[in-house]
């Protein structure tokens, strides 16, 4: 692969090198907050006096010089920061203790040499594509100031497409990753479910991931690279010696398949087609394979894993919080969580364990499919956006999003890998996401593919009227 370094392989090179040092990066970082977050609204829980203290024991030769030294870093509010208190975008959470501790991934990050500077914006407990909440209120794109960032990790998605870091953690039950990656233009990665280390449980306990988006390539699997690892305490984390055998193919895919839709969820809106074709049409060109074109119910059957995704995740989550507690504070929460929360309070155990087994359905279904070399092609997201607070027109009321927007969640119910890589735009302004799925544990693969993309056909690496880091530091590549 030929594609140039990225902004965070660059500059964390460059503070282990000393020609830069950790302070300048992460003083160049807050101000790029104090200069855009304003509008952007995609910080919280600030705390840039103790990073410019961890920032000069870099430079002093404090901190073990870590592949990503120096790195100015978001923790998004659903990971444990220590010292820090996780809110999880909700009023509910408003006097949470600071965790004392932090999660697996701001660990792993921090052990690598990160800097958090601040938390990210999400939904409220993580559980919408738009991210707007009564605790933080609403996030906004860079690339369009009116429309959603996408969620759940829509804080950290847009802090990346306008510069302000250089890694923003994210996490992935649903599309969380996928979805901000597509609407922001970033490269982004559900790993396979098991590949990075999960504690404590996610509310969503077998779909949820953490998992890289980033602005190139290269930067996307040196921060793979970081996170993966097994965790005790998750009993479907893989073996160490799988992390360090994940490269299973190389080369070019055997098989390609692309399909508008996974479920029945309808046609799609003009303009995501024809920018699903453009981009399929691209891809198969550069992979030099032809493309099988599949009709929605062609994938699966016997079931709807995105109907499935609703019934288990909402009923998980209730669950998680406490059926007491999320009736007694039903009042407090917005209004989309109000509509989520609900539906869970109403799942009973038989059609939980029913969805639960037909989860194996449709695993073995798209193993069948895929094999042991094929790619599907989908779009990341079925729509061309929607307003920052979660409306699709202008005279909508605020509720969740429908259904028919979303074309994620089939991979974190069967646990496959999949990456959003961005090919093209929408009229609404925003990058065209085109969502890969592989096989399990071809995680890297699908990394190389986007490598390739990127190659030939290179994305901006920020929003229009943004600078990056190392734009403003004089170290772009």
């Amino acid at each position: 692969m030929t594609q140039s370094r990225g902004p965070l392989h660059a500059l964390a090179n460059a503070v282990r090198a000393k020609t830069l040092s950790a302070h300048d990066l992460v003083s160049a970082s807050i101000t790029q907050i104090e200069r855009h977050d304003l509008l952007l609204n995609a910080t919280t829980e600030r705390g840039f006096d103790d990073a410019l203290a961890r920032a000069r024991a870099i430079d002093e030769g404090h901190v073990a010089p870590g592949v990503l030294l120096g790195a100015p870093t978001l923790v998004k509010d659903l990971d444990d920061w220590a010292g820090h208190p996780t809110k999880k975008g909700s009023l509910t959470l408003a006097q949470v203790a600071p965790a004392t501790s932090n999660g697996v991934v701001p660990s792993r990050l921090l052990e690598a040499g990160c800097v958090v500077v601040a938390k990210s914006t999400l939904p409220e407990f993580a559980i919408e594509g738009f991210t707007a909440n009564l605790a933080t209120g609403i996030t906004r794109n860079p690339w369009n100031l009116d429309l959603s960032p996408g969620g759940s990790s829509g804080g950290s998605a847009a802090a990346l497409a306008a510069g302000l870091v250089l890694v923003a953690t994210a996490t992935d039950g649903g599309g969380s990753v996928r979805i901000p990656a597509s609407l922001c233009g970033l490269v982004g990665l559900k790993p396979t479910n098991g590949l990075i280390g999960r504690w404590p449980a996610p509310d969503w306990i077998d779909y949820s991931t953490d998992g890289p988006f980033a602005t190139s390539t290269d930067d996307l699997r040196l921060l793979l690279d970081v996170m993966v690892g097994p965790i005790a305490g998750d009993p479907t984390t893989a073996p160490r010696v799988l992390y360090q055998n994940l490269r299973r193919h190389e080369g070019r895919p055997l098989y390609l398949f692309a399909a508008e839709r996974t479920s029945p969820l309808g046609p799609l809106p003009h303009d995501v087609r024809r920018a699903l074709h453009e981009a399929v049409a691209l891809f198969s060109e550069l992979v030099g394979r032809p493309v099988q074109w599949l009709e929605s119910n062609e994938v699966f059957h016997g079931g709807d894993p995105d109907l499935d995704w609703f019934t288990i995740t909402t009923s998980e989550h209730v669950s998680a919080l406490g059926r007491p507690w999320v009736i007694e504070h039903m009042e407090d929460f917005h209004v989309a969580t109000q509509e989520y929360l609900r539906a869970g309070l109403n799942v009973n155990i038989t059609d939980y364990l029913d969805a639960r087994r037909r989860r194996y359905h449709y695993v073995r279904q798209l193993d069948e499919l895929l094999g042991d070399d094929g790619i599907l092609l989908t779009p990341a997201v079925a729509s061309t956006g929607w307003y920052a607070d979660g409306r699709i027109t202008p005279d909508a009321p605020v509720h969740g999003l429908a259904p028919e927007v979303y074309s994620t969640a089939m991979q974190n119910v069967t646990g496959n890998p999949a990456l959003s890589v961005p090919v093209g735009r929408l009229e609404s302004g925003l990058p065209f996401g085109l969502q890969l799925t592989a096989p399990h544990f071809d995680d890297a693969r699908l990394v190389d593919l986007a490598a390739l993309v990127q190659d030939v056909h290179p994305w901006p690496r920020y929003a229009p009227g943004y600078q990056g880091l190392d734009e403003l530091l004089g170290l772009r590549d």
